[in-house]
């Protein structure tokens, strides 16, 4: 007999694929936005409330989406960890404190590999929030916290596959972790603690982290010659000019010195220097320091606190650290 070979897909027979799946499941987060769990509310303050760790555990596609989760809180000033729950069954389960709150998911409800996990949090009353579609299921029973997803179709052709199902879950993950951000006031230079590498680590570095403490700075009658001096010790091209507070009036730089060649050791470092010079404070964000810079089309910011200098910083510093 002859093998059958599939039909072939089209190109577009592959988009309008993609386009069904994602609207599928794009309605289903919708459904659940409009009917959230009634226990969400309360799940939040009993994470809110806990002392240990929020530990998360599932099976297959589900612990694909419980570790996400766990990732999301933890990154998020939630102290969170995934728990295999077949390695829980063989002394894993010692990582679970009565101080932490478990969260399991379980599309079904009924996952055998959660057995154990359920009956630890029972035995040593650990509060538990189940995350599945079945709220009358084992899980959803055994829970103190019942958050339960929408029971609606696969977004697969065989209605199988976990797509809609873990599209929900994710999105509850992702509901908790900002409504629980939002709660502790979690603000960026926090999320940049967790986050020091990467792109992402380079934006949220602040100004104050990779300024130039030593600050070439002349008195507005400093005499050309200091004020060259300056320029060249602090090496980066600029002198801040101040008055006889420590305020920074103005800036003198390479371009400065040149415009005004003329009779240029005649004059102070006052009757040359750009005045309204701009500056950021110590706890501006490095990103937002570049996107002045290319603004503005200079190469250098003062980072002032009170109008007094305390450092500066370079667009190659901004680059040299990564931000783009």
């Amino acid at each position: 007999m002859a093998e059958t070979k599939p039909p072939v897909q089209t190109p577009d027979a592959h988009a309008r694929a993609a386009e069904r799946v994602l609207r599928i499941e794009g309605e289903a987060l919708l459904t659940l936005a409009g009917a959230l769990p009634p226990d969400f509310a309360a799940a939040v303050e009993a994470l809110l409330d806990c002392k240990g760790r929020a530990v998360l555990s599932g099976i297959g596609k589900s612990g694909h989406v419980a570790r996400k989760i766990a990732a999301t809180l933890a990154s998020t000033g939630t102290p969170s960890l995934f728990v295999h729950p077949a390695e829980a069954s063989h002394g894993d389960l010692g990582m679970v404190t009565p101080a932490d709150i478990c969260i399991l998911l379980s599309n079904s409800g009924e996952t055998s590999e959660l057995r154990d996990l359920i009956a630890h949090c029972a035995r040593f009353d650990i509060p538990l929030i189940g995350i599945s579609r079945d709220p009358g299921s084992s899980l959803m029973r055994a829970a103190d916290f019942r958050l339960t997803i929408p029971d609606l179709p696969e977004a697969c052709a065989i209605g199988m596959a976990p797509t809609t199902s873990t599209t929900l879950m994710i999105g509850l993950g992702d509901a908790l972790a900002v409504a629980l951000m939002e709660a502790r006031r979690f603000e960026a230079d926090q999320f940049r603690n967790y986050h020091p590498g990467g792109k992402l680590g380079a934006q949220l570095t602040l100004v104050r982290q990779i300024m130039h403490d030593a600050v070439p700075l002349v008195a507005q009658d400093a005499p050309m010659e200091m004020v060259v001096q300056a320029m060249t010790a602090g090496g980066l091209g600029v002198t801040g000019v101040v008055d006889a507070a420590g305020q920074l009036v103005g800036v003198v730089t390479d371009g400065d010195l040149r415009r005004n060649i003329v009779g240029l050791l005649d004059r102070v470092a006052g009757d040359i220097a750009s005045r309204q010079p701009k500056t950021v404070a110590p706890q501006t964000l490095a990103a937002e320091a570049l996107a002045m810079v290319n603004k503005s089309k200079i190469s250098v910011l003062f980072v002032c606190e009170d109008g007094r200098p305390v450092g500066i910083v370079h667009l190659h510093d901004l680059l040299r650290i990564g931000v783009m």
